[in-house]
């Protein structure tokens, strides 16, 4: 079945249609800057130019960065605050709205390197922030958001994202040691079988993996960036 997925990110939403049970975009995927400021109605009218993009009538998913319950926003740490305690199912027109990082996971575990991984499974998307998907036995335990997570008193993705390496110049394998530093604390926190690196960050993995060290394999996402557009299509499957 053909599903649109919509992924929202800090800088760019993206969106394409998906083949859900090929896990593959079927149709170049448009990205939009992600409007500034990102409020509600601004990130939902450059949602609604995806549908209209690609003419779309049928179910559609969509990724938030931020936890979401039930369609509704509580934390919103990459986009305007004012999204906190927004419908934002209802806002997009009856869309299934999930967690961004979980997204790219629930992709990631049917069709990437998590797939048949029966252990406990740590996706962590590299871009804006932080995102995390955690995964035991196959099953997400949703809305973890461990780029929050404190390193030197402050949030760890003011570190260690792809962003805190642009922002602070950092060379690839500079940034490697700050992003090493932050696996090393989810590594003792969780014991993980995997650790599946995505995000933006996950196409310059030859960069900066080869300077991590970690007693669990780190692997980048098969899927790539596109693994929030293919997640939010699997969310909203009938």
């Amino acid at each position: 079945m053909n599903v649109l997925g919509i992924d929202i990110g800090g800088s760019g939403i993206k969106g394409a249609p998906v083949d859900t049970e090929a896990g593959k975009l079927i149709d170049e995927r448009l990205r939009i800057p992600t409007p500034e400021p990102s409020g509600p109605e601004a990130v939902a009218a450059a949602v609604a130019e995806i549908q209209r993009h690609f003419g779309w009538n049928g179910p559609v998913g969509v990724t938030f960065p931020g936890v979401v319950m039930d369609g509704v926003v509580r934390t919103a740490a990459n986009v305007d605050r004012s999204w906190i305690g927004v419908d934002a199912a209802a806002l997009f027109g009856g869309a299934t709205v999930l967690n961004d990082a979980d997204a790219a996971g629930v992709a990631e575990m049917e069709f990437g390197h998590g797939r048949d991984e029966r252990g406990t499974v740590l996706m962590l998307t590299f871009g804006t922030g932080i995102g995390s998907a955690l995964f035991r036995a196959g099953e997400l335990v949703p809305n973890t958001e461990l780029g929050h997570l404190e390193l030197h008193g402050k949030d760890a993705e003011h570190r260690a994202s792809a962003r805190a390496r642009e922002e602070h110049d950092l060379s690839w394998e500079k940034w490697a040691e700050r992003v090493q530093e932050y696996l090393e604390h989810v590594e003792m926190l969780f014991s993980p079988s995997l650790i599946v690196i995505g995000g933006g960050a996950s196409k310059k993995a030859d960069k900066f993996l080869p300077h991590i060290t970690l007693r669990t394999p780190v692997v980048p996402a098969g899927l790539q960036n596109e693994a929030g557009i293919i997640g939010a299509a699997l969310a909203a499957r009938p």
